[in-house]
């Protein structure tokens, strides 16, 4: 088959691609992994992680990230800094072109991860990780007994704001339309929690605070126009997801969302390439559950270029 540049390229350097990397390498797979920001993905802006295992008095996102580089970089594992122009999947080399190069290989993992949709408001950015949130499950032990505002109304929006109220003092769920899109049962629950109330018709126009962090946020109403500043601690938002997956687009199968479809050994629609992480359709987007998406897929490519 000619010669290839490497056994596996992982494409993204999160915890799903610095997994696959590690595995990947103990298996003494040649192995290069390509980043086109910095290494760690969203776990970078995440402040603290409470719920990985093996850290009892939890870690910040960034600590975590530098033991998972640090242990990675002890085996021969190339992370270069490069963004994906193209690629060509489909045959027994892929090739992979870069803006500067080409790159072949037997074996490909795509590990790009997924943003959290945003508002766009003044305030978002300045504040994240600093009051504001797309996590329930990770942040909201830090706002017990606080004041906190919440974004959306899907099944996600619903069932985090339920999960905060056994934290929070009180959740202030800012829907924009008159009814909620979550399924029934949530709504249910919403209605009948004592700490959760929806404002209705309404939408998030900016998150204010100080040099410790949010202290209000502006909602406006869509019908009557009228504007208010709710007194808060926090601002969670979950209006979707978005897959960082523009590269691979016609690449292979996605679903309706753009995440990519795997079955259980996280194999694509294409032999040989893999996808891990947060860009896989996947029920949990946690660091528990990348990492384990890579060391699935990395173990899968090891077997599929042994049978080649």
């Amino acid at each position: 088959m000619g010669n290839t540049d490497y056994d596996l390229v992982i494409i993204g350097a999160g915890p799903a691609g610095l997994a696959a990397a590690l595995y990947a390498a103990r298996a003494r797979l040649s192995v290069l992994v390509l980043e086109k920001a910095a290494p760690g993905g969203q776990i970078l802006v995440t402040d603290w992680i409470e719920n990985y295992p093996g850290f009892p008095e939890g870690i910040s996102g960034p600590d975590l990230m530098t033991h998972m580089l640090a242990q990675v970089n002890r085996f021969d594992v190339g992370i270069e800094t490069g963004e994906v122009v193209s690629m060509a999947l489909t045959d027994t080399v892929k090739r992979i072109d870069l803006s500067d190069r080409t790159i072949t290989a037997k074996t490909v993992i795509v590990a790009t991860g997924a943003s959290p949709s945003k508002l766009g408001v003044p305030g978002e950015n300045k504040y994240l990780g600093r009051g504001v949130s797309t996590c329930a499950t990770c942040d909201a032990p830090f706002f017990r007994d606080s004041v906190v505002v919440a974004v959306g109304g899907g099944d996600t929006a619903v069932q985090e704001s339920i999960f905060l109220t056994r934290f929070v003092k009180k959740v202030y769920l800012v829907h924009r339309r008159d009814q909620l899109r979550a399924v029934k049962v949530l709504q249910e629950r919403a209605k009948e929690n004592d700490k959760l109330e929806i404002l209705w018709d309404s939408t998030v126009t900016e998150i204010k605070g100080g040099t410790e962090g949010v202290d209000a946020v502006t909602v406006k109403n869509v019908k009557t126009g009228e504007t208010s500043d709710i007194p808060a601690e926090g601002c969670f938002i979950w209006v979707g997801t978005v897959p960082n997956t523009g590269f691979a687009v016609g690449h292979m199968e996605m679903d309706e969302q753009g995440f990519i479809i795997t079955d259980e050994n996280r194999r694509t629609n294409i032999p040989g390439v893999y996808a891990a992480g947060d860009v896989r359709n996947t029920p949990l987007r946690q660091v528990v559950t990348a990492v384990a998406d890579g060391a699935i897929a990395a173990n899968d490519a090891m077997h599929f270029i042994e049978s080649m």
